[in-house]
């Protein structure tokens, strides 16, 4: 008889989106004709730059031709995209890459999972709390936890609070461990760390020999001077780190699906006999094996997307949600609702109105302003009292979302 993995019946609850896709579906068909405002997923809404849409186009066409045609590409990526990221992206940080540290695949949320793949079950994983969910859920899958506790904490992995007390910037864990998850700019809080900061990761991690799973998705959003953009601009941090990019949200590729994840040459961990070995070897392994690449049309958009007529077109849709963030941020904050993020993130975190709980929030905004957001708890039992709004909106909407919300919550 098959036997199912029972880590699978340890999560307490479906997907964070998919429960809010549920209950927004569920007040839908009960009420037909109301006016729906959406900034609760982190869903893109602004068509694909010109640019890039025509090199998808040309991508398309050579797969029509003899001639052009391309099959199987290589499982890291085309040099071309490669190459072309290390220069645009990269370089401009003053942070040198090799072409075989730059692996490309459909996206960062399936890198930062599918990453667990190269380190053994007896790793100790440090997350954020409140955390994107992917990191909690998918080390949960794998067998890395025992059963959640009555907060939702799962036994086994090491959470660390980030709150308002601590301005959302987690401690050092007190007890050691081998991998720690960080994202900034930070989903959902917004927040971002600073140069001192990251040089204090980076410092950890090398003392203790951890590798750090560097999220930076959302690094194209940052509008403060001095903020870094990427880890390996401290030094030390090609020694103890992996980053996960997406172009989800930077070029609005949700639906075409492209990322990347950089993996340094000279990162190492150890094997159970205490023999020290390349990670970049066996990504590379493991991306050879489980994945085949990324299409060959996605790939020439996404070179696109750092050329010199697509690049300005994907800054302003960039500069586009920021303003939308500028304007919830403001708007709320305005209306006496405290409000955090915004700034080098296309995310608002707000303290719930009158210490409600964060799913009843959720109901109530959209039971009675027929606007949806993400209920803070959802990333952790430190987003309780919080909620999450996106600012992946038609500009119209948004400003109609903030009415409402001030109409039914402003002082």
């Amino acid at each position: 008889m098959a036997r199912l993995n029972d880590n699978y019946l340890k999560l307490k609850a479906g997907y964070l989106f998919p429960e809010i896709a549920r209950r927004v579906k569920a007040f839908a068909e009960a009420h037909p004709q109301a006016q729906i405002i959406r900034l609760g997923i982190g869903d893109v809404t602004r068509p694909l730059a010109p640019a890039v849409i025509r090199a998808f186009h040309q991508g398309v066409d050579e797969l029509a031709q003899a001639g052009t045609f391309h099959g199987y590409g290589p499982e890291q990526g085309y040099d071309w995209l490669i190459d072309t990221i290390i220069a645009k992206s990269y370089r401009p940080l003053g942070v040198e890459l090799a072409a075989s540290e730059v692996f490309i695949s459909d996206g960062s949320k399936c890198d930062t999972a599918n990453i667990l793949d190269i380190f053994d079950l007896g790793n100790r994983v440090a997350i954020c709390d409140p955390v994107y969910p992917v990191y909690n859920d998918t080390n949960v899958m794998a067998g890395r936890t025992g059963e959640a506790d009555d907060r939702g904490y799962y036994q086994g992995l090491v959470y660390m609070p980030c709150t308002a007390e601590n301005h959302f910037a987690p401690a050092f864990p007190r007890e050691r461990v081998d991998l720690i998850y960080l994202c900034y700019p930070n989903n959902p809080t917004g927040a971002v760390a600073s140069r001192e900061q990251l040089r204090g990761w980076v410092d950890y991690a090398i003392d203790s020999q951890a590798i750090i799973l560097f999220d930076a998705a959302y690094e194209a959003f940052i509008t403060e001077p001095g903020v870094p953009h990427s880890i390996y601009e401290l030094p030390g941090a090609r020694q103890c780190a992996i980053e996960f990019r997406s172009f989800s949200k930077t070029a609005g590729f949700t639906g075409v699906r492209c990322g990347l994840t950089v993996v340094p040459e000279e990162l190492t961990a150890t094997t159970a006999q205490g023999e020290r070995v390349a990670l970049n070897r066996l990504w590379n392994r493991r991306q050879c094996t489980k994945f085949n690449g990324v299409s060959y049309p996605v790939q020439r958009a996404a070179a696109a997307v750092y050329s010199e007529e697509g690049a300005p077109q994907v800054r302003e849709t960039i500069d586009f949600y920021m303003e939308n963030a500028r304007l919830i941020r403001e708007g709320l904050t305005e209306a006496g609702i405290v409000c955090y993020g915004g700034v080098n993130a296309p995310y608002i975190w707000l303290k719930t109105p009158g210490g409600m709980g964060s799913w009843e929030f959720f109901d109530r905004l959209l039971a009675e302003c027929q606007v949806v957001g993400t209920p803070g708890s959802g990333f952790g039992p430190s987003g309780e009292g919080y909620f999450r709004l996106s600012a992946f909106g038609e500009r119209g909407q948004v400003v109609e979302a903030i009415q409402r919300i001030r109409n039914r919550w402003g002082k």
